[in-house]
């Protein structure tokens, strides 16, 4: 993405999660099978909830997230948000079904009917998506507003503390500028050159992938990216204190861990969690600038930064 320096001083934060384009990313998540050490027990979960009438949707939804923005409508309530999706009737194009079409697992037979603006596979639509709303969404929109409102935060913090650079170099650990270009060593490979049109930053705690770009209807780009706390961390009940709703309780513990420098295996072995849970912790940890890791012969030793310290203390 290339900035002009119109654009780095036009950068904002999404003011709130959207529901339907968590529930457009959270089924793109279920389908990856990356970042398992996190995601693999909510997605083999998912897969014996998931309703039926919400199957249609993985016909529009594939898992590299590169999708139809008609049904990741930017609206905060979901009856705004259906209502949106059906405006979209009559007015999809002729390339858009033909890319739709080639990335389907299933019949692309009601995805014709959609773009002939069918009421029957509108109908078909509204239903999954609010099927999947219920099963996938609304039970735990609490924890999805925590992980939104706790990265908003600490990347304000990063913001105010380190500059609009060290923020949008946080959203992934591949993320590098060069100049005014910020780059993401990953396919597919494009560049955008935001043009003066700004970009608003939008955390999902379900996304695991490469930041992906979109268009915001007020004109701006939207940059949607990988909350610090995923989802399957996130506590059922409201965090206990900043730092516990910044990071989770889990990964709040780790970094208090590292103040003093420990391997992956002692950092397992002290907080009694798993190998890949521990190395999928200090990864987002290292990659949010919280911690640095060195090689040590066999081991490799994780301590805090100085940022990361200073985060510890204005949490307390």
């Amino acid at each position: 993405m290339h900035f002009s320096a119109e654009d780095l001083l036009n950068v904002t934060f999404i003011a709130e999660p959207f529901p339907l384009i968590e529930l457009a990313v959270a089924l793109v998540a279920w389908q990856r099978s990356d970042e398992q050490a996190v995601f693999g027990r909510w997605r083999r979960r998912l897969a014996g909830e998931l309703p039926g009438p919400v199957r249609p949707l993985l016909d529009l939804l594939r898992p590299d997230g590169d999708n139809p923005q008609f049904v990741e409508p930017f609206v905060p309530d979901l009856d705004g948000a259906l209502e949106a999706v059906r405006a979209s009737a009559g007015r999809l194009t002729l390339p858009q079904l033909r890319r739709t079409a080639g990335r389907a697992p299933g019949s692309d037979s009601w995805l014709r009917g959609l773009w002939r603006a069918d009421p029957t596979a509108w109908d078909q639509l509204d239903a999954a998506l609010r099927a999947g709303y219920e099963a996938v969404i609304a039970p735990h929109w609490q924890q999805i507003r925590q992980c939104f409102q706790a990265d908003v935060a600490w990347r304000s913090r990063l913001l105010a503390g380190h500059g609009i650079k060290a923020a949008l170099a946080s959203t992934h650990p591949l993320a590098r500028w060069s100049g005014t270009t910020l780059e993401v060593d990953l396919p597919p490979r494009y560049e955008v050159r935001l043009g003066g049109r700004g970009l608003m930053l939008m955390p999902s705690p379900f996304w695991t992938g490469r930041p992906l770009l979109a268009d915001h209807p007020g004109g701006s780009y939207v940059l949607c990216y990988p909350a610090m706390t995923p989802f399957p961390l996130a506590g059922p009940a409201p965090a206990d204190g900043a730092l516990d709703a910044l990071l989770g309780r889990t990964r709040a513990a780790v970094l208090q861990c590292l103040v003093r420098g420990r391997t992956t295996t002692e950092l397992a072995r002290d907080l009694d969690i798993s190998l890949p849970s521990a190395s999928e912790h200090t990864r987002t940890l290292r990659a949010a600038g919280l911690i640095t890791t060195e090689r040590e012969g066999k081991a490799v030793l994780h301590s805090a930064t100085g940022l990361g310290v200073d985060l510890l203390r204005s949490g307390r």
